[in-house]
């Protein structure tokens, strides 16, 4: 028969080991909480991931500018983002595919539009000189099109801001760009930060 001393010392023994099974079972429960709300979190990250690069590629997709035909207004690593939309007026900077590139340049005349173009640069549309206030030098630049030109129905006739050196509508490698090659408009001028700004 055991003692009361003897049942007082086997009881003190045992508790520790409940004790031990207690927080083995919380470090049990914590793991499996942690876990789901991991796996939640992961989930949640691939959503909102997957939903970003949709938004990208099909509504707001983001550029990088290359080349410098398109100073002042865009310079070289600049980031842009564009609007994919189906209306475009005169002075709208667009974003087209050629030749399996995007190049970036400014609509100077739509579809039916007669477009003409002097020696020193003038650019005249439907018979009215062109108000360009982003152009810091006028030029004729590279251009074997013959002038008065009417823009064909469903295209567009682009250029690019530096005149001098732009390879654009102006030559008919390039030729007037068709509303199924635009990638769309320039809506927003992301980076460098200290320049972003709204472009339409």
């Amino acid at each position: 028969m055991k003692t009361k001393e003897q049942k007082e010392n086997e009881k003190k023994k045992r508790v520790p080991h409940i004790d031990v099974l207690r927080n083995e079972l919380k470090r049990e429960r914590y793991k499996k909480r942690f876990k789901k709300l991991l796996r939640s979190t992961v989930n949640a990250l691939i959503v909102v991931a997957a939903a970003a690069a949709l938004i990208a590629t099909f509504i707001f997709p983001v550029l990088q500018i290359a080349g410098t035909s398109m100073e002042p207004s865009l310079n070289e690593g600049e980031l842009v983002l564009l609007v994919k939309t189906k209306r475009f007026e005169t002075g709208d900077l667009c974003a087209f595919y050629y030749s399996n590139k995007i190049l970036i340049k400014r609509i100077i005349a739509g579809p039916g539009d007669w477009i003409d173009i002097k020696k020193d640069g003038t650019v005249y549309l439907n018979g009215e000189p062109l108000d360009e206030p982003y152009v810091s030098e006028k030029a004729f630049g590279e251009c074997d099109t013959e002038f008065p030109y009417q823009v064909p129905e469903n295209a567009y006739f682009m250029m690019g801001d530096q005149r001098k050196t732009s390879i654009d509508s102006r030559s008919s490698m390039i030729g007037c760009i068709t509303e199924d090659q635009i990638v769309g408009r320039i809506w927003f001028k992301l980076w460098p930060l200290k320049e972003a700004k709204w472009m339409a």
